[in-house]
């Protein structure tokens, strides 16, 4: 914003100096145009993204093995997509269940 000093009219009035824009009202209409359409742009691509499918890793708990040497060897083939069965991180999966 810019400060107008006071000046007189051509009918002789004063007018007393006071605050403008520098920017016309249309630049601001088109500003916030581009503000909407970028974030309907952003939003849409999010969108998309989450619908994607999240992955082809199998769901599996603990329950779903009979000892932990099943589990182990699963894990063991595909551990990134199975780290859920090892909740303290030290390579051994459902150590809760028989080693047979």
């Amino acid at each position: 914003m810019g400060y107008r000093k006071g000046y007189y009219r051509k009918d002789g009035t004063y007018v007393q100096g006071h605050y403008i824009s520098k920017t016309s009202s249309k630049q601001k209409v088109k500003s916030k145009k581009g503000c909407f359409l970028l974030m309907l742009a952003l939003v849409s691509i999010l969108g998309i993204e989450a619908c994607n499918p999240e992955s082809d890793c199998p769901t599996r708990k603990c329950s779903d093995y009979n000892s932990q040497a099943q589990a182990q060897q699963e894990f063991n083939e595909n551990p990134s997509c199975l780290e859920n069965l090892d909740s303290d991180n030290d390579g051994i999966p459902c150590e809760n269940l028989p080693k047979n």
